[in-house]
């Protein structure tokens, strides 16, 4: 749209830029709008846009926003748009906003029961041009049945890497993180950070490659020896090595790995806990459970 942010349309873009440049990951970028050239918020003209092309249900949209308020969008968004997104939603593809973009969507008749977010000083705004919209707070994304919603500015980079994440594996989202120097990486509706960025702000390569290594087998038994051997020392500088670079144990640090994706799986699927132990490294559902209640203090049921 005319406005543009520039660092909301930058931010996701640099996410799935690197990671189909330096990992393979299945992206091309498409850059559209409604005319061949726009100026953003900033001053700087985009030129050589395509014009709403045909896209397919395997497709991302990505809506930046415009710093414009959820009212002053309405007058954004032209007769050609609102029904590009409405068919190509409905086709399958997934829709995403970043700040007031989500407004956008809104025009679009697609906040309808959705729960949603955008920036901070317009969520009241927000719920009361669509009071059908289900507007949250307090969170920095929301993905609703292929509406996914970002708080505005930095956030649609958060809200990028957990998409990434979801077509590509925590382990690529991890190595496109740390390529855009994003050691502190935020997820959306929880205020932990994610266990595969919390552990990375130091230089130790050998470490690293451990790290990579057990985020590739989580699910895998590994001995100190093991984790040597990866790493190409000993296992007596390995253990050191990994104390002084992140400050918990090789076992500490493949407990949390496991941890995280038995969480992921307790929240967004109907697994038994014996199926979600076994797929997250835990062998069986009552060691599961205990590391499960020393960990949150809950059993597992009380996060379904």
């Amino acid at each position: 749209m005319p406005q543009v942010q520039l660092l909301d349309l930058a931010g996701p873009v640099q996410v799935f830029d690197t990671a189909a440049r330096l990992f393979g990951a299945p992206y091309t970028l498409l850059f559209c709008a409604t005319s061949e050239e726009i100026r953003s918020a900033q001053h700087l003209s985009l030129a050589r846009l395509q014009r709403l092309p045909d896209i397919d249900g395997r497709s991302l949209v990505i809506v930046p926003g415009t710093g414009a308020s959820p009212s002053q969008s309405r007058n954004l968004l032209n007769e050609e748009t609102k029904p590009w997104l409405q068919e190509n939603y409905h086709a399958g593809a997934q829709v995403a906003s970043i700040c007031s973009g989500t407004a956008a969507l809104g025009e679009a008749e697609l906040l309808h029961r959705r729960r949603c977010t955008t920036h901070w000083k317009f969520l009241s705004e927000l719920q009361s041009c669509y009071p059908t919209a289900q507007v949250v707070d307090g969170v920095l994304y929301v993905h609703d049945h292929g509406i996914i919603t970002s708080a505005g500015v930095a956030s649609g980079i958060d809200m990028a890497l957990w998409l990434l994440e979801q077509d590509c594996g925590p382990r690529i989202a991890a190595e496109v993180a740390r390529q855009l120097v994003i050691y502190f990486r935020r997820s959306g509706l929880h205020q932990q950070v994610s266990v595969y960025l919390q552990y990375r702000s130091h230089l130790d390569s050998c470490i690293h490659r451990v790290q990579d290594w057990l985020a590739e087998h989580v699910s895998e038994p590994a001995t100190l020896a093991d984790l040597a051997s990866v790493g190409q020392t000993s296992e007596r500088s390995l253990a050191r090595a990994f104390k002084a670079a992140t400050g918990i144990t090789p076992h500490q640090y493949h407990l949390l790995l496991r941890l995280e994706v038995a969480t992921q799986l307790v929240r967004e699927t109907s697994l038994s806990l014996e199926a979600i132990a076994t797929k997250s490294g835990f062998g069986d559902a009552r060691q599961f459970r205990r590391v499960w209640h020393k960990h949150y203090g809950t059993p597992p049921s009380a996060s379904r």
